[in-house]
């Protein structure tokens, strides 16, 4: 599987959904970051969610980006929600470097995504494997972060989220954050995640150089990665789809 084109690579922030059956949508809050290979996206309604009804209602997901052409697939490794059984497969086309359409296979959505002009430079992306069978990835594009942490069980397939986590709240405790790092002149500050209660903590402290990613990715820095890092912390796995 090659690299993807260096076009994609960044932080895209939807701004537009539309479908055939009528849905239109601005104000979901929606992040994808790409790198040459993996790729993490976030999606959280408004208002914000709080209860654990409204959480599972939240997206995202993460894992390694194929694209042939015009067409995009997007291999969803880890997923926030119980698993489709569909491909995530897109239809592409640049309107220009900084703006990107989408169309599904059978036309039955239209999506714009912009690309945020401090996502563009370092870009890097290391994917992660604990002791206890958890995958997760650490993405980097420009000044934004991207934290995927996934769980230590797989849900049902085609499983409702609302309730599973009715019956065990800890459905929910898959963690996907998105922040910006400033260059490693503050900390890592999240800015949006699946987790409420972590909005506005530091995924990483200042002194986390993004620039020295086999430095940031030893074993000091994984062992404190992420809400609840696991036992032993993360340990550097190889690309998962080679």
């Amino acid at each position: 599987m090659n690299p993807v084109p260096e076009t994609y690579l960044g932080v895209w922030q939807r701004t537009l959904l539309t479908t055939t059956a009528g849905k239109r949508d601005t104000s979901t809050r929606v992040y994808w970051l790409q790198t040459s290979r993996l790729f993490a996206d976030l999606r959280i309604p408004l208002p914000a969610p709080a209860s654990a009804t409204e959480r599972a209602a939240q997206a995202g997901f993460s894992g390694v980006t194929e694209i042939v052409g015009d067409r995009c697939q997007w291999h969803r490794l880890i997923d926030f929600r119980p698993a489709t059984g569909e491909d995530d497969i897109g239809l592409m086309r640049f309107e220009n470097s900084e703006y990107l359409l989408e169309d599904g296979l059978d036309g039955s959505y239209h999506e714009v995504w912009e690309r945020l002009p401090e996502s563009v430079g370092r870009n890097w992306g290391s994917w992660l494997r604990s002791a206890d069978g958890r995958q997760g990835c650490l993405l980097l594009a420009g000044d934004c972060f991207l934290f995927a942490a996934g769980l230590p069980r797989t849900a049902p397939a085609g499983a409702d989220l609302a309730e599973l986590a009715a019956q065990d709240p800890g459905w929910l405790d898959f963690e996907l954050s998105f922040g910006r790092h400033h260059g490693g002149l503050t900390p890592w500050r999240i800015e949006l995640s699946t987790l409420p209660a972590r909005i506005g903590a530091a995924l990483l402290p200042a002194e986390a150089d993004p620039d020295r990613p086999a430095e940031l990715l030893g074993a000091a820095g994984l062992a404190r990665l992420g809400a609840q890092p696991p036992a032993g912390g993360w340990k550097v796995a190889p690309d998962p789809m080679s």
